[in-house]
């Protein structure tokens, strides 16, 4: 079966608890991908409000990105965001909210890799997460 047949595009998904300004700040940078980006076939990202989630060797971490073996499964991203309050104090808002954007990069690049049947090249994802991030910061800086 050929990625045409699958559904299409990125959704992102809130759960309760997540702040409203992660889930705006999230959203607004969805809408942005969805317009630099293909998405051919249906990725979700889970916004969660724990400080971590596990992974599939049951590490504790802030991100991950489900590749199912299977393409006739959708893959999946979650990403942590209950540590806002912290990162807003540390090191203020837009940083803060940079960190999640920059997660959700590093993770997209990873659903990039699977999709083209590439392995999931960790420092491949690190460049091309921060290149992606760049090109978006500055549409903020002039909108």
């Amino acid at each position: 079966m050929s990625l045409n047949n699958y559904r299409v595009g990125l959704r992102i998904r809130c759960c309760k608890g997540v702040h409203p300004e992660v889930r705006r700040a999230c959203l607004e940078f969805g809408r942005w991908l969805r317009k630099k980006r293909d998405f051919p076939m249906r990725v979700v990202i889970y916004l969660k409000k724990d400080e971590r989630i596990k992974n599939m060797n049951g590490e504790l971490v802030t991100a991950t990105f489900f590749a199912p073996f299977d393409k006739a499964n959708e893959p999946y991203i979650r990403i942590a965001t209950g540590d806002y309050d912290r990162l807003l104090k540390e090191c203020g808002k837009d940083n803060a909210l940079a960190a999640y954007l920059r997660s959700i990069a590093h993770e997209i690049i990873h659903y990039k890799q699977w999709i083209r049947d590439y392995p999931l090249d960790e420092s491949k994802a690190n460049r091309e997460s921060k290149d992606l991030i760049r090109r978006y910061a500055k549409t903020r800086l002039h909108p």
